[in-house]
């Protein structure tokens, strides 16, 4: 079930640690990756495809992005799950992260494409957060915003740093 806005916000904050940056005090890289592998798989076999992933990512708050080509998708455009390192975070974007507007998004984004997303990430236990609430400026407890200026809740959990 997707949270709401507020539920969402108290999630950032709580997990807004003010000296990891790349990936909190609990983390396990092995299980990590391998629930990623699983999403992949999953997405694959969804779309009856092979997604691109990108499993190299370093020096970043995010494991990993997958993307459903466009090819595979009934929204015209392909399609960019990244997984960040915090609290089992996935942002789902049309297009590339930062592509479309909200409202874009909403009439763009078909159903036929969003729900069996969201059926694979929550049958692995992610939570999905709209990119749209990410772009909000960056008031958090971390010292992110003394590296670049200006920097957005994207950029804290779902970017590299």
């Amino acid at each position: 079930m997707p949270l709401d806005d507020q539920h969402i916000w108290a999630l950032l904050r709580d997990l807004d640690d003010p000296d990891r940056m790349e990936f909190p005090p609990i983390y396990d890289h092995a299980p990590t990756r391998a629930r990623f592998d699983q999403l992949a798989e999953r997405l694959d076999r969804r779309f009856r495809c092979t997604c691109s992933v990108d499993r190299g990512v370093q020096d970043a708050n995010h494991h990993g992005t997958i993307v459903i080509p466009a090819s595979a998708t009934a929204s015209g455009d392909h399609i960019t799950i990244t997984v960040s390192n915090y609290g089992n975070l996935v942002a789902v974007t049309l297009g590339n992260p930062g592509s479309y507007d909200e409202e874009e998004e909403n009439i763009l984004f078909e159903t036929a494409d969003r729900r069996p997303i969201d059926d694979e990430l929550e049958a692995l236990g992610y939570i999905a957060i709209s990119e749209h609430l990410l772009w909000t400026d960056y008031d958090g407890v971390s010292n992110l915003g003394t590296y670049f200026e200006p920097r957005t809740w994207w950029d804290r959990f779902f970017d590299y740093i």
